[in-house]
């Protein structure tokens, strides 16, 4: 499945996963075995951690925290990871990949009510405004990546000002609302083993 890791390269018709159908090597296009249940619950898992860009021990985290959390703990889950600061860099429009949008916060051009954050896995709150810095404006990376935003590639939980770089996080977002194609109940069932 394609998960557009790579910024502009998926969008583009170098994109590996679209030049062939079938894993690398000499016997690659061999057929493969059935995946088992927890092998499915595992690749399920797997996407959703590299979607977001985020590593074992830190997944783990996030889950006992969607656990403590009211509703259902898949559901949260995902809103957790959606509030993180590099993805609502990448989700404004800042950066063309989640990892561009991580070293961008990481190199502290990122302002979160006025305050340099250089963490990614920052959580963000509702009402929090995301800004890159006056120092940092004249980026290429940004500049580039804003063409490709339009009205309509925007999520609706982010307010976008493009004239002064910046941009409000509205509130958290339902499951339904955020565009991911993940089956969270698997990840709900591997962990509970």
């Amino acid at each position: 499945m394609k998960l557009y890791l790579k910024g502009e390269k998926c969008y583009t018709e170098k994109c590996p996963l679209e030049r062939k159908n079938y894993p690398p090597g000499q016997h690659g296009p061999l057929r493969r075995a059935r995946l088992s249940e927890y092998g499915i619950q595992l690749r399920e898992k797997q996407k959703l951690r590299r979607i977001y860009g985020v590593l074992e021990r830190q997944f783990r985290r996030y889950f006992e925290m969607a656990t403590r959390q009211k509703g259902k703990t898949g559901e949260n889950l995902i809103k957790i990871l959606e509030r993180r600061l590099d993805n609502v860099v990448y989700r404004l429009g800042f950066a063309p990949s989640r990892k561009a949008a991580r070293q961008l916060v990481k190199h502290r051009h990122i302002l979160v009510n006025g305050k340099i954050v250089d963490i990614p896995s920052y959580l963000v709150e509702p009402g929090d405004e995301i800004r890159v810095r006056d120092k940092s404006k004249e980026l290429e990376i940004i500049h580039n990546s804003l063409k490709r935003v339009t009205e309509s590639s925007l999520v609706p939980w982010l307010q976008l000002n493009k004239a002064t770089l910046s941009g409000v996080f509205m509130y958290i977002p339902e499951r339904s609302e955020i565009p991911i194609n993940v089956n969270e109940q698997l990840i709900v069932e591997l962990y509970s083993k």
